[in-house]
């Protein structure tokens, strides 16, 4: 019988001032789904997905007045093909 897949837990972490810097939620302690970081004065510097702990898909990154400054995409890259040792001497060749 599989593993029952534990429900994520909400997760909130603060400046020493005491003002919101992270929140999201966390599966068997990794971070898991959309997740927002904010700067001390409140302003949001960052939103993005996580899955299995690691950041995946499409993320932002806020100006100080709340503008989208860049999206950085970290959608998982398939690793690239080996080439056999006669392939890569063939290319060499041509």
């Amino acid at each position: 019988m599989p593993a029952k897949k534990r429900a994520a837990q909400d997760y909130v972490h603060h400046h020493q001032d005491g003002s919101l810097w992270a929140k999201g939620q966390l599966r068997e302690g990794k971070p898991t789904g959309y997740w927002e970081w904010f700067r001390k004065d409140g302003t949001k510097l960052r939103s993005g997905y996580f899955e299995r702990g690691a950041q995946t898909g499409a993320w932002t990154t806020y100006d100080r007045k709340g503008a989208v400054y860049k999206v950085t995409d970290l959608t998982a890259k398939s690793a690239p093909k080996k080439r056999s040792r006669s392939a890569t001497k063939a290319s060499k060749k041509a």
